[in-house]
């Protein structure tokens, strides 16, 4: 889940979707890979100073099993961040195979998750060379407002750089239009703008702007379980079976390519 801009709905995105992904009976891991840490928080599992997180996985090498953990929603769990995880960022620098230690954290919890989703933080340094460099597609929020097409030719050229060097498998999954607002033309020449820029990779579901979705946080909830029948539960359920459809697309080419 990648966007340099802030304020985009990024993290609301990341734990809405993965819960309801899990909500598939999907095994779901959220890696909370922004030093703000709100994506932990949001699920009510702030880190404390002495527990494990994803800052001692990529610095220390520790094990990325000691840091996961269970969130309230079955089949979801979370590899929190703090602050610390800002420092990352400099002792990494002179790293062996710096771009690749997500990468090679996550090679021995694969074979038991269904979707890893990652939370990037909002700019385009190493923590996000590192996500994009272990991924498989890339999920771009968009807010539906002034300027927002404004940083993602950036972004693209940054993917398309990293799976041309670092991680040839890296697509672009999908750009996903939030904090919209049906009662405004602003918002629909938002999507226009955008469907007209990058086509079939819109998805189709929007989340709406609600009050419901931003409260969700401050009860340590996603959407999904702090208010299931909210017109933001709805949109991200859709969003959740569009990624699905994408997902399951992306392995049969995969496995098409190495038929041939």
């Amino acid at each position: 889940m990648a966007n340099q801009k802030g304020g985009v709905g990024k993290t609301t995105t990341a734990v809405s979707l993965a819960a309801a992904l899990a909500e598939r009976s999907l095994h779901v891991l959220l890696i909370d890979f922004d030093p703000q840490g709100n994506a932990s928080s949001g699920l009510g599992l702030r880190a404390a100073p002495d527990e494990t997180t994803i800052y001692d996985v990529l610095v220390d090498d520790a094990p990325i099993q000691q840091a996961i953990v269970a969130t309230s929603q079955p089949g979801l769990r979370l590899v929190r961040a703090n602050i610390d995880l800002a420092g990352a960022e400099v002792e990494l620098v002179s790293a062996f195979s710096r771009e690749h230690k997500l990468l090679r954290a996550l090679e021995s919890v694969r074979a038991d998750v269904d979707v890893i989703v990652v939370d990037c933080p909002p700019s385009l340094g190493l923590l996000t060379v590192n996500a994009l460099a272990a991924a498989t597609g890339v999920i771009v929020p968009i807010q539906c407002e002034y300027f927002a097409l404004e940083g993602l030719g950036a972004l693209r050229r940054n993917a398309e750089l990293i799976k041309g060097q670092l991680n040839p498998g890296l697509d672009i999954l999908g750009f996903a239009l939030t904090m919209a607002d049906g009662r405004t033309n602003l918002s629909q020449q938002v999507v226009d703008e955008v469907t007209e820029h990058f086509g079939d990779l819109v998805f189709q579901s929007m989340v709406p702007r609600t009050v419901r979705l931003a409260e969700a946080p401050g009860f340590g909830q996603p959407i999904t379980q702090f208010d299931p029948a909210s017109r933001g539960s709805m949109a991200y359920r859709r969003l959740a079976r569009e990624v699905i459809e994408r997902l399951d697309a992306q392995h049969r080419d995969l496995d098409n390519k190495e038929s041939a």
